[in-house]
């Protein structure tokens, strides 16, 4: 035998093996989307790497222990198990493979274990439902939507209010810039030793008059919303939605003005968010708890903003369609909110938004208006 015959034998029964073990170890097409969206949904920069760095150096061991295991090292969690979980084990040439622990893949299927024909859910992201999407006390999160309207336009202004604190009131333009910022924060996890989580909310909305030089370019109105919210998960499969989680909130929303310009109220409410696919709904309903009308600069509030909102939304390709809407139905008060957010770059998205109805803002309560904006949303 010559020895270029014995080098490709050699190569051959060398090869072989590994040939077949790389197949062994490649995960099917479609369960291979659905860990790299588990990934992806990660809001935090350092985990979402280190899932990625777990996929891309995933072992049939670690394959075989949880089927659709993915090295998501949670935080806080024994060190050993993330390098375990990220880092292989090295060989030396002519070595077979060093052993898996048998220990560490299991228990890594035991806190990420996805089943295959499941989809992954915003909303068990969002509040943090599961194990797998546990990321412990004092983290920023998102809230509500966050975002940068650079030209609003309204088709009436609401400039009574300013009228009657100023002899020289406010004669706003019809396009202003509008901006909201929210977001979420765990206080208490597993309160109690029961599934429930005490968050922290914040929610700030900004009407800027920033092309209205005449007037010193005012912020015409700003509503400030903190909120306490006690969320548990529920797990419940109702005609194939998935109803994901029950919240009891208390909630403070005022502008933080003085005399005749003052509007602010506080309310319990009860909210529950399902799921189908990519479709997501939100059903609220509150009770306002001020309602003496000594000293109360609205005191018909809910004849205008009502007892509660339904809010639904879609995503598919990057893109999401989202819709509000509230209503009295004693008093035939109510408003409509739509939003379609879609792809630039990253998290980054485009967004035009319109309004119509009562309470834009809590200076136009009872201010019925249209308005309909473009500019900016961040996407977590």
């Amino acid at each position: 035998m010559t020895v270029r015959r014995k080098t490709a034998l050699l190569l051959s029964l060398g090869m072989g093996p590994a040939l077949a073990l790389a197949q062994a170890a490649a995960p099917e097409a479609s369960d291979l989307e659905l860990r790299i969206d588990r990934c992806a949904v990660l809001g935090d920069a350092s985990a979402r790497l280190a899932c990625y760095d777990g996929l891309a150096r995933t072992t049939p061991g670690k394959l075989a222990a949880g089927g659709a295991a993915v090295g998501v090292p949670d935080p806080g969690k024994d060190s050993k198990l993330v390098n375990a979980l990220v880092m292989p084990a090295s060989t030396q040439p002519g070595e077979p493979p060093a052993k898996t622990d048998a220990a560490v893949p299991a228990k890594v299927a035991e806190l990420t274990t996805i089943p295959p024909q499941d989809k992954v859910s915003r909303m068990v992201q969002w509040w943090e439902l599961d194990r797998s999407a546990k990321r412990g006390v004092f983290n920023f999160r998102p809230h509500r939507d966050s975002y940068l309207l650079l030209a609003n336009y309204s088709t009436s202004n609401n400039d009574t209010p300013f009228q009657e604190f100023s002899p020289d009131g406010l004669k706003s333009k019809h396009v202003e810039l509008m901006y909201q910022l929210s977001f979420k924060m765990k206080m208490i996890e597993q309160a109690f030793g029961w599934p429930v989580d005490l968050w922290f909310g914040y929610t700030q909305e900004s009407f800027w008059q920033a092309y209205n030089k005449s007037e010193s370019s005012p912020f015409r109105e700003t509503n400030y919303q903190p909120e306490l919210m006690l969320t548990t998960p529920l797990a419940l499969n109702l005609g194939g939605v998935d109803v994901r989680f029950l919240t009891l909130g208390l909630v403070h929303q005022s502008n933080g003005q003085t005399s005749t310009l003052s509007r602010s109220w506080n309310r319990v409410y009860a909210q529950v968010g399902a799921e189908k696919g990519n479709f997501g709904v939100n059903f609220r309903l509150w009770r306002r708890l001020d309602n003496a009308r000594s000293d109360n600069d609205n005191i018909d509030i809910t004849d205008y903003l009502g007892h509660g909102d339904l809010s639904a939304s879609y995503r598919f390709d990057g893109h999401e369609l989202s819709v509000t809407a509230r209503r009295n139905f004693h008093t035939s008060h109510g408003a409509i909110q739509a939003g379609w957010a879609f792809p630039l770059s990253a998290n980054l998205k485009g967004y035009v938004q319109f309004f119509s109805g009562y309470g834009e803002s809590l200076i136009d309560y009872n201010y019925a208006q249209k308005s309909l904006g473009a500019g900016f949303k961040v996407d977590f």
